[in-house]
């Protein structure tokens, strides 16, 4: 069973979809879905406010991220 990708990711893929994008095609030398999540996180902060967004970003970032921060 393959780990399931956070809630964000998840949106800016479904977003892909959407739009006829291949999701994982390179743009700007990351995968193309990482583009969209700046729309995606305009969405979920007006739908769950600016504090259960950042909790969910905390929530899906690496540990070593973590510990640099």
């Amino acid at each position: 069973m393959k780990p399931t990708q956070p809630p964000r990711e998840r949106a800016a893929r479904a977003l892909c979809r959407f739009n006829d994008v291949p999701e994982n095609i390179p743009f700007e030398r990351r995968p193309m879905w990482e583009s969209f999540l700046p729309e995606v996180d305009a969405v979920l902060e007006a739908v769950l406010g600016a504090e259960e967004l950042e909790r969910m970003k905390l929530d899906e970032a690496p540990v070593a991220e973590l510990k640099t921060a």
